[in-house]
């Protein structure tokens, strides 16, 4: 396998992107990292290829999501920033479906298929790091997860890196119940929000107001764009 080589990002720069270095350098082996990023910071397709990159040819990273299309659509999104599909170097796998290789260095997983992974495999042999995304969900499965990848850092991989990623949550408290645990914050990207109100006429069903309204502000994107 070749060096890691992100293409061009089709979205432009994110706010997660100047932290990146920080973040690799705060994830030392056997560290554990807390990173609170908004949505549309960047957090799930820029953190993991940022620490990929950074890994040995031989080493591997899991990103854990909690829902299958979230597993699938990070995947996608994060192999097409390597101009490939998932099954090379990024790759997923959920229940009843895999797409991994012998190429493949980042897995995209549920928490329920690492849950059994980690049942048959509890030293996480070859696995660098864990990457926990939407940690602010609070599923039950995500919980037990952290747990017993925390007593399998204890037990017998004390180099494992630990990164837990969430939007919302605030993670100062849970910092405080992980010995060592940093935590780093990223600002999120806003947009203009216009508040328009249309009021109803006499007598006019409510299908017939919503779509005055979509008219109305069609026209009104037209004449924006002309």
């Amino acid at each position: 396998v070749g060096p890691l080589t992100v293409g061009p990002p089709t979205v432009g720069p994110l706010p997660i992107d100047p932290l990146l270095p920080r973040i690799r350098d705060a994830l030392q082996p056997g560290a554990t990292l807390l990173l609170q990023a908004p949505p549309g910071a960047g957090k799930t397709t820029r953190v993991p290829l940022a620490l990929l990159e950074a890994l040995p040819p031989d080493r591997k990273l899991v990103l854990l999501e909690p829902r299958r299309l979230a597993a699938r659509g990070a995947a996608q999104r994060l192999a097409a920033a390597l101009g490939e599909t998932p099954g090379g170097r990024v790759g997923y796998r959920v229940r009843l479906e895999s797409r991994c290789s012998a190429a493949t260095r980042l897995e995209v997983q549920t928490t329920g298929v690492f849950l059994r992974q980690l049942q048959a495999d509890p030293s996480l042999e070859g696995i660098d790091g864990v990457l926990f995304d939407e940690l602010h969900e609070r599923q039950a499965e995500a919980d037990l997860a952290l747990a017993l990848v925390r007593q399998a850092r204890q037990l017998l991989r004390p180099d494992l890196r630990l990164l837990l990623m969430s939007a919302t949550l605030d993670l100062e408290p849970l910092a405080r119940g992980l010995d060592g645990a940093q935590v780093i914050t990223s600002e999120g990207r806003g947009h203009p929000v216009e508040v328009l109100h249309q009021p109803p006429r006499p007598e006019e069903p409510l299908e017939r107001q919503l779509l005055r309204a979509l008219e109305s502000q069609d026209r009104k994107s037209t004449r924006l764009n002309s």
